[in-house]
């Protein structure tokens, strides 16, 4: 019995979350598809969306230059800048990365980097 691809990810991200609900901080998660990016941050608790941003959001996706320009690097670090925008305005200033079992590389980390250095702690 081999698991498909999807099922090992979520097997990754599976410990990773437990240890964040351990910690009680807000988590910022991401995920990926070959058109988009999706970050999201959720509270402590787990229980509510805090801020999210996306490439699929319309005014994204004009800024980006139009259909098919979501899924690239670039793309990534504007989510990245605008994730930390929205959760700073939030009251969020620390946050733990929940790569969702993605490798660390990429535009996973380039959606982490620009978060960073907009100002988000992890």
């Amino acid at each position: 019995m081999s698991l498909t691809k999807k099922e090992q990810r979520l097997r990754r991200s599976r410990q990773t979350r437990i240890r964040i609900a351990n910690q009680g901080v807000a988590r910022l998660t991401v995920n990926r598809t070959n058109q988009h990016i999706y970050a999201t941050v959720i509270s402590g608790d787990g229980t509510q969306v805090l801020a999210s941003a996306s490439t699929a959001e319309a005014e994204v996706r004009t800024s980006l230059g139009g259909e098919g320009k979501g899924g690239n690097a670039a793309a990534a670090t504007a989510i990245g800048k605008r994730i930390a925008e929205k959760a700073k305005a939030a009251g969020v200033e620390k946050v733990a990365f929940d790569r969702a079992g993605f490798a660390y590389h990429g535009r996973v980390k380039a959606l982490a980097d620009a978060a960073r250095e907009a100002g988000l702690q992890f």
